[in-house]
This record gives C-alpha cells, sequence and structure tokens, in this order.
C-alpha cells in the first residue's frame, strides 16, 4: 500500500493561509489515479475537500471554490492543498487520500482506499 503523509496544518487566524503537503510515495503519482484532500470536523463526518485526476482536473467542494487550490508536484511526489481566506468553518482535521482508478475522480470518500494520518487545521 502507498503510504501518504501529510504536514503543514497550524493554527491560524481568520483570513489567514495555509499550504498543506501530503508526502507520496517516489512514483505513485504517475500512475492512473485520483488525490484528494477530506476533511473532519468536531462532531462531523468527513467531507470531499478537493480533488485532482492524473490528468489535472480538478473539482472543489462549494464551500471552498475560489480559496482552496489543490496542485500536484511529481518531481517531489507532493499532493498541495493551499488554502487561502480562511474561515473558521474549515476548522477540522484534513487528510490526504488517493486512489488507482480508471474512473472518475469525485468528492466522495468510499472511492478511496488510501489515507493519511491527517493534519490539524485550526481557524479562530
Amino acid at each position: 500500500d502507498v503510504q501518504l503523509v501529510e504536514s503543514g496544518g497550524g493554527s491560524v487566524q481568520g483570513g489567514g493561509s495555509l499550504r498543506l503537503s501530503c508526502k507520496t510515495s517516489n512514483g505513485y503519482m504517475y500512475y492512473r489515479l485520483c488525490m484528494g484532500w477530506f476533511r473532519q470536523a468536531p462532531g462531523k463526518e468527513r467531507e470531499g475537500v478537493a480533488v485532482i485526476s492524473r490528468a489535472g482536473d480538478t473539482i472543489y467542494a462549494d464551500s471552498v471554490k475560489g480559496r482552496f487550490a489543490i496542485s500536484k508536484d511529481y518531481a517531489k511526489n507532493i499532493l498541495y492543498l493551499q488554502m487561502n481566506n480562511l474561515k473558521p468553518e474549515d476548522t477540522g482535521m484534513y487528510y490526504c487520500a488517493a486512489v488507482p482508478t480508471p474512473d472518475s475522480c469525485t468528492l466522495v470518500e468510499t472511492q478511496y482506499n488510501s489515507w493519511g494520518q491527517g493534519t490539524q487545521v485550526t481557524v479562530s
């Protein structure tokens, strides 16, 4: 199984920015796969935030459109989530996820079979 290791979380004030990183195994990103970011707030179910296909097609949750950007660095084997204009409702544990698949990528968590341990984001 591929290993996904998140980093970059922290505490920021509203309006601030953070960039999350998800380090993957060397060469993993070259497979036909979907990769994405999910989050879980206290007392709530985990929800999809942003996903990206092997071709670079992206899907964002409505709540983060225009504020978050997902991207990949093949040379560094890292998936990023740039988060700008953060709001208190963005608070939660953020997870990196991936799945090799020929199908279209979605924000549905059951599509993904590899998960990182998560990184905490707190917005006050």
